[in-house]
């Protein structure tokens, strides 16, 4: 429905870069400048944005200053090199940088960009200095590692501080986690560190204007839609290859963070998915290939990092990895992965039986599918071809086989399941359904559109479950929502992402105009040396077009899907989801559609929840849940290290002893081994959650609710 919307858009565009900027970019130290053809596109975007857009949000002085925020934290966000002097300066642009894209002067953008990058610099030239001063390690102060919640520096005196601390820590770092007979060879240490401040500097030197290019113009995108996000042409085709069908790897998305490699997903299939020795938000700092040397990867660029740890199937790479939650003084374990090729459209889903052993006595069967995301091969269903791969197709062909083997209930398992194709949403929706409405879509003129199930009869008529978390989001939620909303199922877990909006991707030339697109020519500006082969000319834009509603006419933005049994979660609303998300657009409610429910689960709802919750009363696991949420949250503080060596590995060793001592705690629980000195980490990959959940689908079974129950 947004294809016509799309191409109906009549853009005139103007070469901005005749305009008076706003700041001289001709001093040498100001190296970075926008191209005519960055000024171009930002001007198109800016229009984009205001006029075209699901928000329409205008170029003013308050989106300016959500704007001017965004800049500074996506270049300093733990405040490691900007001066307080620094800030003061870049105030004078704070409400004028949105009405300059308008008219495609980046000219302050790029000047706050280009003095961060100098102090940037200034900085790792001052800690590689400091890597051969003296340092006392016996003296007590202290190291704040992110700064985020503290002022600027004051003066340079006070960054010159912060550095030389920085260097202590990270000497004194790399000598408590070395794990071989040079621990104590300090000048072993210095020339790793000399090596990764180096290259720190290399890597920073090797930014261009499309970098800084790339994250002025996110700055901007965020500061209106956080869905919504203009990628460079180097940026749009990388985006472009992560979304296509194959690569080969380790099977895991990265972020960088704070200066390491942040692992952010688990690709489904992959290696690192099978393994299950890494976990979202593990922390990468090192990578040797095969049985070759480590590479400290610390303050790397993130393609560059990328490129290390990717490579050809079958072949060897190993990690050095910091665990999610760990102090960065912990101990690395190290994880071998051979790579493999990493198929997509194979992310399919899976089924297994699980035997679960009810409240009274009996023993059920519960199906589970595990569905990692909704896919369709959209190529082959263009073509015609009758066996093109869907979710749908896949989840009735398992449907089929679980009642072949007489399952007393199925579980589809969507956590952490990001969504994908609407269409899929809606036809996997229709196996459990009788036609009918699922869900609907307001477009930018404000006009409705309901999206149904047409075809008759369904796949299971059993007890069913969903299972979902704070990071099903999208296609998940429409399904959940409406499997919630028809009765046709009880929904567990933990309340999810809360993305009710749907972006187009649109390359941006299509919103140049030919007038713009010739003056470019006839400059010689408009091809942009550092563009990929390949790499769409202008870039690309992803833009909200659209939002979701529920058959009641709830959305699904912001509020996502509230379980029926509700579990509790690490993963606090205002930290995680749409909801912290300051410029998430907010929820609201349209008209029910013309939907009939399959049947009234309240009251077999009440029970389950109560039994439930009696069961939580009792339950060890669950206390040791709970546990783990708590430690979790108070690692939010401002942490303070010791530089102190005595101190500080004494603090070290009481965190080893406690992690292991939290590991066993759960290998007792379940009548394990425990762990002991001196042998490998155990794997303790416990699903508490889904046990809970396929205990209240058996408490579902006992119940009676053994069919669709009719209202």
């Amino acid at each position: 429905m947004f294809k016509n919307i799309v191409f109906g858009l009549a853009l005139i565009s103007f070469i901005a870069c005749g305009s008076k900027p706003r700041v001289s970019l001709e001093e040498e130290a100001l190296q970075l400048k926008p191209s005519a053809q960055h000024e171009v596109i930002a001007a198109e975007v800016a229009n984009l944005l205001e006029n075209y857009s699901y928000k329409k949000v205008p170029m003013t002085d308050s989106l300016s200053r959500i704007v001017f925020t965004n800049l500074l934290k996506s270049m300093d966000q733990g405040r490691n090199y900007l001066l307080q002097s620094d800030i003061d300066d870049f105030k004078q642009f704070e409400n004028a940088i949105s009405q300059d894209f308008r008219k495609g002067d980046l000219s302050a953008p790029f000047y706050i960009f280009n003095i961060y990058s100098q102090r940037y610099l200034e900085a790792m030239e001052y800690a590689l200095s400091q890597v051969d001063a003296p340092h006392d390690f016996e003296i007590d102060e202290k190291y704040v590692a992110y700064r985020e919640k503290l002022p600027y520096f004051k003066d340079e005196t006070e960054l010159k501080d912060q550095w030389r601390k920085r260097v202590k820590y990270d000497l004194l770092n790399l000598r408590l986690t070395s794990t071989d007979k040079d621990s104590v060879d300090m000048e072993k240490h210095k020339e790793t560190l000399r090596k990764r401040y180096k290259n720190l500097v290399s890597q920073a030197k090797q930014t261009n204007s499309n970098d800084a290019f790339q994250l002025v113009m996110t700055a901007l995108t965020d500061a209106v839609d956080p869905h919504t996000t203009y990628y460079n042409p180097s940026f749009a085709q990388a985006f472009n290859e992560s979304m296509s069908n194959t690569f080969e790897g380790i099977g895991a998305r990265l972020s960088m963070e704070n200066e390491m490699v942040t692992i952010k997903e688990i690709i489904a299939g992959g290696p690192a998915f099978k393994d299950k020795s890494l976990n979202v938000d593990d922390r990468i700092i090192g990578v040797a290939q095969g049985e070759g040397e480590f590479e400290d990867i610390i303050g790397w660029r993130l393609d560059a990092a990328v490129a290390k740890i990717k490579g050809p199937k079958n072949t060897v790479v190993r990690l050095k990895v910091i665990p999610a939650g760990q102090e960065l003084t912990a101990q690395p374990k190290v994880v071998a992965l051979s790579r493999d090729k990493i198929v997509i459209e194979e992310e399919s889903a899976q089924k297994e039986i699980k035997q679960v052993k009810g409240d009274d006595g009996k023993t059920y069967k519960v199906g589970l599918i595990k569905l990692p995301k909704f896919y369709i091969e959209f190529e082959a269903y263009r073509r015609g071809d009758p066996n093109y791969k869907s979710t749908t197709r896949d989840v009735r062909l398992i449907l089929d086989t679980l009642r072949q083997e007489n399952v007393d209930a199925v579980v589809l398992d969507l956590r952490n399941n990001g969504g994908g194709s609407l269409q899929e949403a809606i036809e996997l929706t229709g196996l459990f359904i009788d036609k009918g409405p699922v869900v609907q879509v307001r477009d930018v003129r404000n006009r409705v559109d309901i999206e149904s199930d047409k075809d008759a009869g369904v796949a299971w008529d059993g007890p069913f479950g969903v299972l979902i978390n704070r990071f099903s989001a999208s296609a998940s939620e429409i399904f959940a929502g409406a499997i919630q909303d028809y009765g046709r199922g009880v929904v567990l877990g933990t309340q999810s992402y809360g993305k009710g909006t749907v972006q187009s991707a649109i390359d941006m030339s299509r919103f140049i105009s030919a007038t713009n697109k010739l003056l470019l020519k006839a400059k010689g500006l408009d091809k942009d040396p550092d563009t990929p082969t390949g790499a769409p000319e202008f870039g690309q834009i992803n833009i909200t077009m659209g939002k979701f509603y529920r058959v009641t006419g709830s959305s699904t933005q912001h509020k996502g899907v509230v379980p029926d049994i509700t579990f509790p979660t690490q993963y606090a609303a205002e930290k995680f989801g749409e909801s912290s998300e300051p410029s998430a657009l907010p929820w609201d409610q349209i008209k029910s559609s013309n939907f009939t429910a399959v049947a009234d689960l309240t009251s077999l709802k009440n029970q389950l929840k109560e039994v439930h919750e009696l069961r939580m009363e009792k339950s060890p696991e669950y206390a040791y849940l709970l546990e783990d949420i708590e430690e979790f949250q108070e690692l939010d503080s401002i942490q303070e290290i010791s530089l102190n060596q005595n101190k500080l590995k004494e603090e070290r060793e009481k965190t080893r002893a406690k992690n292991r001592a939290r590991i066993n705690k759960g290998l007792e629980l379940r009548g394990l081994p425990l762990w002991k000195e001196g042998e490998p980490q155990p794997k303790t990959d416990f699903d508490f959650i889904l046990d809970e959940s396929l205990s209240v689908m058996a408490d579902y079974i006992r119940l009676g609710q053994t069919k669709l129950a009719k209202k």
